[in-house]
């Protein structure tokens, strides 16, 4: 893989992964409309995990002082780390001590699309990653669905307001991102402006539920890279420089996002995905019939 194609792919991530737009459509619409087939299917998926585990790590840092406020107050104790001083995004939602369960409910949430990720495996490695039909019909129903959850929602709710009931369902609409042009970040925020959450509320609130499900994807495919011998030759740069942009522009995707949701709405996004839906099927189709 030359290092560009890592580069743009990895920007491709950076943005997909953290707007609401899918970041696995835009990964293999992004190939599909240059024609870059330089890798087996399958070594194109292990390429777009390891870019997973770039944004990971944007979450990770970006919210280091809620990861260890939600740690501390959900083991019992009384969260100390302020974020003010730190440079990352507030941590009111925990500094404080008032939810206590917010991390046993990002536990919970993980449940469903660890079932789902378990039981789809091969589909959502192969298959789906095939069907544009499916892709372009995901991004243009899941973004009519973020419109009207948006409108009908009410948004009155914030983070520390979350119950079980909210964990189970947006956790359930994560795992319908196994399927390209869903969007982990789309249906999860879609899921908790339904709910009632407000936009940074239910953006938080994906952003965090991201990190067990990615943590475990990365895991287990590196087992199964490290088990079939390693990463071929010449892949090691490309990787380690995909990884290394996805997760330094993903903390400015992070921090551009929330401070967007606070006086915007999703409408622009909306446009974005059916349009390009539109667009992705209609090619899609031509394709068909000129095969």
């Amino acid at each position: 893989m030359p290092v560009y194609q890592a580069v743009v792919l990895a920007v491709v991530q950076a943005f997909g992964e953290f707007l609401p737009i899918s970041s696995s459509a835009h990964l293999i619409l992004t190939r599909w409309f240059f024609g870059w087939s330089e890798l087996d299917p399958t070594m194109d998926l292990t390429f777009d995990v390891a870019l997973h585990a770039g944004t990971l790590l944007a979450v990770l840092i970006y919210f280091f002082p809620t990861w260890i406020n939600l740690i501390v107050a959900g083991f019992g104790g009384q969260p100390k780390m302020s974020a003010s001083g730190a440079g990352f995004g507030n941590v009111d939602d925990v500094e404080s001590g008032r939810d206590r369960m917010l991390l046993w409910w990002i536990v919970l949430g993980t449940v469903p699309g660890a079932i789902a990720g378990k039981l789809l495996d091969k589909y959502a490695e192969l298959k789906f990653r095939e069907n544009y039909l499916l892709i372009g019909s995901m991004l243009v129903i899941v973004g009519l669905l973020m419109w009207v959850a948006e409108k009908l929602g009410g948004q009155r709710r914030t983070i520390t307001g979350i119950n079980a009931i909210d964990a189970i369902l947006i956790g359930a609409a994560q795992a319908c991102a196994l399927v390209p042009g869903v969007s982990r970040s789309g249906s999860t925020i879609t899921a908790g402006l339904a709910r009632g959450l407000n936009r940074e509320a239910a953006a938080r609130f994906s952003f965090l539920l991201l990190a067990p499900i990615t943590a475990g994807a990365v895991l287990l495919k590196t087992h199964a890279v490290m088990k079939a011998g390693g990463l071929p030759p010449g892949m090691k740069q490309p990787f380690l420089i995909g990884i290394s942009v996805s997760a330094v522009l993903g903390l400015a995707v992070i921090a551009f996002f929330l401070r967007f949701l606070r006086t915007h709405s999703l409408d622009l996004f909306v446009i974005y995905r059916v349009l390009l839906g539109i667009a992705v099927i209609v090619l899609a189709l031509k394709h068909f019939h000129a095969g």
